[in-house]
């Protein structure tokens, strides 16, 4: 047994939490409020991971990221960047692969502030940018938080698209989900059992915070 895939999972998820919260303000934003022709386009784009096979996403992010390509051999030849079989590969795609985890609910919060609120915002001289920061995002704190979780939980229990394109390289793709298959096919349940107990106690601790919080019980709950 190793900490090492826990610790790379955690890393992972960590980067592509804070990576997700900085693309998908401005996203969920846009797509709260904007009325573009493209917009139905753009949400079934964020959307499509929620019901594409892991798998199926992996395959074509190995394809587009393989240095064989004109895409991926662009960035191998011109920035130094190979994402394939790397944790920065693993990044990007767990960045398009828990996008909607971050979107929709913050998505929903900002739809769920009244208009009236950024109107005066607005008639008090405030810009957009100051609106959306001093005014919207404080008022859609639950929802934030709840993004953050989701992503967070979801990129810790990821396994198709991680090992299509990272592949099962110890100490730099090889994460906990592929250690807990790993450990099975060997027959090593003791050690499956202890990454997977770890996962599950983690995880289960973040979302139950999670949902007192939101629910206003965490007060509550410690009485």
């Amino acid at each position: 047994m190793s900490w090492e895939p826990l610790i790379l999972t955690f890393k992972l998820a960590l980067v592509t939490t804070l990576a997700l919260l900085t693309v998908s303000i401005p996203l969920s934003y846009w797509l709260a409020y904007s009325k573009a022709r493209i917009k139905p386009i753009v949400q079934t784009l964020v959307s499509m991971p929620l019901v594409l096979p892991p798998t199926v996403l992996g395959f074509y992010f190995l394809i587009a990221f393989s240095p064989n390509t004109i895409f991926g051999g662009w960035l191998n030849e011109a920035l130094g960047i190979q994402l394939v079989f790397s944790f920065p590969g693993l990044v990007v795609a767990s960045l398009l692969y828990s996008l909607p985890f971050m979107v929709h609910p913050i998505q929903s919060g900002f739809s769920g502030v009244s208009n009236s609120l950024r109107e005066a915002s607005y008639l008090m001289g405030k810009s957009k940018l100051q609106t959306l920061f001093k005014v919207l995002l404080p008022n859609i704190k639950p929802s934030l938080l709840t993004g953050i979780v989701l992503s967070f939980a979801h990129t810790v229990g990821e396994f198709g698209v991680v090992l299509m394109i990272g592949g099962n390289i110890p100490g730099k793709t090889k994460v906990a989900s592929i250690a807990i298959y790993d450990e099975v096919e060997a027959l090593n349940y003791a050690s499956a059992n202890f990454y997977s107990l770890t996962l599950f106690v983690i995880t289960f601790g973040i979302l139950l915070t999670v949902y007192l919080i939101n629910g206003g019980h965490l007060k509550k709950f410690w009485k």
